[in-house]
């Protein structure tokens, strides 16, 4: 029963992702891009949750809080930057 809800939930993380995919390269702003990146980063980083959650294992937390915080960190900044350019 586990195997199959974590196999669910691979499949929608992968939906998830083309999802933000699509809307990274079309979306006709830079602050829909900037959205579309922070979902994604989000989505590997839930990924990562998952996998570690399968293997049972702790090794991979510190590379989901690096993600975490990069994704933190990048999405503050560009979210200065296109205030500071005026938004599109």
């Amino acid at each position: 029963m586990i195997g199959a809800s974590i196999s669910i939930a691979f499949v929608l993380l992968t939906v998830a992702g083309a999802l933000f995919i699509w809307r990274l390269f079309q979306g006709p702003s830079v602050a829909d891009r900037v959205i579309a990146l922070d979902g994604l980063l989000m989505v590997v980083t839930c990924g990562i949750l998952v996998e570690t959650a399968r293997e049972d294992s702790v090794t991979s937390l510190d590379t989901v809080l690096v993600v975490a915080l990069v994704a933190f960190v990048g999405t503050g900044v560009m979210a200065r930057y296109v205030e500071r350019r005026g938004g599109e």
